[in-house]
């Protein structure tokens, strides 16, 4: 499926930019992506890739939420990110697929009859997880900086900066536990 026909099957649609949703979306995955971590911990590997993979998933919302876009397929969601982040050199490709590498894992071990996750595919899962949201959260951040850019001392051309704020701490406490 192309991000054509994922708009033309309204499995994404346009919305108003949305950067408190986009905030929270982020929030969510910093959250899954720690649950990701106690589950790998208490040996919990099915639970870990399918929590690295939500954690994923949560921050590609991000971006979709920040542009005024919803989702109803995973998919397609990959798609637009390939299209819009990729192409434009926004985004790294080879992250994209560790996404879509995440979500297939993550449906073979929620559907798969003999799917079941090892040590080093959870710690694979993990990893990717934890390299997808700092790519993310970068992206956010930067573009968060070109929007701030006024040309009136004091003012914002971005309305919203403050509730964009989030990914600040945010950024700052994952790569604080990132090292």
């Amino acid at each position: 499926m192309n991000i054509r026909e994922c708009f033309e099957k309204r499995l994404l649609r346009e919305d108003r930019p949305d950067p408190r949703r986009s905030g929270r979306s982020m929030e969510v995955a910093e959250a899954k992506l720690e649950e990701a971590e106690k589950a790998l911990g208490y040996g919990l590997l099915d639970a870990a890739v399918i929590l690295a993979y939500t954690a994923m998933f949560h921050a590609a919302r991000a971006v979709l939420f920040r542009d005024g876009i919803v989702e109803r397929s995973h998919v397609c969601l990959i798609e637009y990110l390939k299209e819009r982040y990729v192409k434009t050199g926004r985004m790294s490709g080879a992250l994209i697929n560790m996404l879509d590498s995440a979500r297939v894992d993550r449906h073979e071990t929620l559907y798969g009859l003999e799917t079941r996750s090892s040590g080093r595919e959870a710690e694979h899962s993990l990893q990717r997880a934890k390299e997808f949201l700092l790519m993310v959260k970068t992206i956010l951040l930067n573009e968060k900086f070109e929007r701030d850019t006024s040309p009136i001392p004091g003012c914002s051309r971005f309305p919203v900066a403050k509730e964009i704020d989030v990914f600040e701490r945010l950024c700052a406490r994952f790569m604080l536990s990132y090292h």
